[in-house]
């Protein structure tokens, strides 16, 4: 463009023959291209003649002459690139232009105090989360991935994918918790966990918008590397998320499979057909094939149905289960003292793993910020108010599902209920009492879910593997990787279901393990990333909170695996029964 050299006449409205004048600059120049800035009198664009702000000596009727200064604007940097800017009574478009009052007002300032308007920018513009929201950074290849690939999310689809996630087949071995801690220290033990994690449950709901950055951390792993550094991050988060999605898809199959087997027995024992079952392999094969058919539906937001059928199967085969067993009444010769024998060491133990099972039915915290981040959000409907209705309402039916599990199985099997949990208790003692159709119905109703969340679990594996394509060649990866990708996750989960098989068994080590995600690295994030006064409340409940959860994990950790050296596990490597 070439330079403009020539004086430019600005028409105004009838003002004072006084010189106007603009407050001085404290803006930087590269502030000075915002598209709301350019469309102001005061400044020059290419569809506007350039007008400055210090006025020449002559001036004719309503005429003012203006040199060719540069423009001058002052205001803070957050302010510069915002759209309500070219509302401001500061500064006019092309449909409004500026005008100048007759009572001799020699500034716009002085205008604006006149008339007693405050400038729109200097209130709601000022807020951490205006700034957040209107400088958030997205990172172009989210489009391509399949947790962030589409942002049209709702409360609904939070409260599915929340339920789908956060109840299964884990909550069906609560009852056996109970047998090591007693009614009293079980109930306490349960509620106490479940309050916990519900609460740092709302920290990462929270923290899934930073209003310092303007970042949103769409993954887990992304925010534990903002708050702990990569390095630090993925040593303390990776192994813990990628077993949270690898591990819990590769025991649904397990879980899937033999459930599937059982389902076939249930209704040809019912219908006295003579076909062969298949063997436990081929009936984890052809769960394996059912998920990976599932799985190639493209991104988070596409399975939201998925999650809706998995939540409606969970709460089903939950309260069957739990209104089956109590109605059928106690056990004979059922009891309820705490099993506590061997050593003083292998008591604590015992209960150190039972806490261990406690807190292994509290599942989902790694998928929380995913899921989230299938939100739109704007500064008028933030992705933290639909997300955190959604949590409620599952955690609502979550609690309604797990404290009946708990307490309603433990009732009725007491010392008498398998280490497996529930599920077995229900074909092992009533298999004779009870309808085919009931157990038919518990039976689908578990393979059904196994399905569902198997979905949810593998999409945070989905998207890390994806991602090394999309980085690497930045490019969308194309259906046909996509559907080798996810084929290949599915059959290498039932390769390692069918070499480990007692998988299952180590909830109380599993347990463990997980427990900082779920219950300590929040509490750590929150306090690295919103930075409370120290000592303040807040500051002091999450520290407590946290210190505790490591000592906590370390003690299960060891529990977990003395349990399992003194009691014993059958290591049926690549024999699934």
């Amino acid at each position: 463009m070439r330079d403009r050299t020539t004086d430019h006449h600005v028409e105004s409205t009838p003002v004072t023959p006084s010189t106007v004048r603009s407050p001085p600059s404290s803006a930087l120049s590269s502030q000075l291209h915002s598209p709301s800035l350019s469309r102001s009198p005061l400044l020059h664009s290419p569809d506007h003649p350039q007008a400055t702000t210090k006025a020449t000596k002559q001036k004719t009727g309503h005429k003012i002459m203006f040199s060719n200064t540069p423009p001058a604007v002052s205001a803070p940097p957050s302010q510069m690139h915002s759209p309500s800017m070219s509302r401001s009574p500061f500064l006019g478009t092309p449909d409004r232009p500026v005008t100048m009052p007759p009572s001799g007002a020699r500034t716009p300032m002085a205008y604006i105090r006149s008339r007693n308007l405050t400038p729109r920018f200097l209130t709601p513009l000022g807020s951490p989360l205006r700034k957040a929201l209107h400088l958030t950074k997205l990172d172009p290849t989210d489009a391509w991935l399949p947790i962030t690939e589409s942002r049209n999310g709702n409360a609904y689809y939070a409260a599915f994918h929340t339920l789908c996630s956060g109840i299964g087949i884990q909550a069906l071995v609560l009852p056996v918790a109970f047998t090591i801690l007693g009614w009293a220290w079980g109930v306490i033990a349960l509620t106490l966990a479940f309050i916990w994690q519900l609460y740092t449950l709302y920290l990462l709901v929270n923290l899934h918008e930073s209003s310092e950055t303007g970042v949103r951390y769409s993954r887990y792993m992304q925010l534990a590397n903002a708050a702990f550094g990569e390095r630090l991050g993925k040593m303390l988060a990776l192994f813990p998320i990628m077993y949270l999605s690898a591990g819990t898809c590769t025991a649904l199959i397990i879980i899937g499979g033999s459930t599937s087997k059982i389902f076939f027995q249930v209704v040809c024992d019912a219908s006295e057909c003579k076909a062969e079952t298949l063997t436990t392999v081929e009936w984890y094969l052809v769960f394996t094939c059912g998920a990976v058919l599932l799985s190639q539906l493209p991104n988070l937001n596409s399975i939201a149905g998925v999650s809706l059928v998995g939540a409606i199967t969970a709460l089903g085969y939950c309260t069957m289960i739990w209104v089956v067993s109590v109605s059928e009444g106690r056990l004979p010769n059922v009891s309820y003292n705490p099993v506590r024998v061997g050593s003083e060491v292998s008591k604590v133990f015992d209960v150190l793993n039972s806490l261990g099972i406690i807190a292994f039915a509290f599942r989902g915290h790694n998928l929380i910020l995913e899921i989230q981040a299938t939100m739109p959000s704007s500064e008028k409907h933030p992705s933290t108010v639909p997300m955190w209705k959604g949590v409620k309402v599952s955690y609502t039916l979550i609690a309604m599902c797990l404290f009946p599990l708990a307490i309603g199985g433990y009732w009725a099997y007491g010392q008498l209920i398998p280490a497996s949990g529930m599920l077995t208790a229900l074909f092992a003692y009533h298999s004779q009492d009870v309808a085919k159709s009931v157990l038919a119905l518990t039976s689908i109703l578990v393979i059904v879910n196994s399905l569902s969340s198997f979905q949810i679990y593998g999409m945070p594996i989905f998207d890390e593997m994806e991602s090394s394509y999309v980085i690497r060649f930045k490019k969308p990866c194309p259906w046909w990787l996509r559907v080798i990708i996810r084929s290949m996750f599915g059959f290498t989960c039932f390769f390692l279901g069918v070499a480990i098989p007692f998988l299952s068994s180590l909830a109380g080590l599993v347990g463990g393990i997980a427990l900082p995600v779920t219950l300590v690295y929040p509490c750590l994030m929150w306090l690295r990333v919103k930075k409370p006064k120290v000592y303040s409340p807040i500051w002091l409940l999450n520290w407590g909170l946290a210190v505790i959860g490591i000592v906590l994990s370390g003690l299960l950790t060891a529990a977990g695996v003395y349990v399992l050296i003194d009691n014993g596990i059958k290591f049926n490597f690549f024999k699934p029964e």
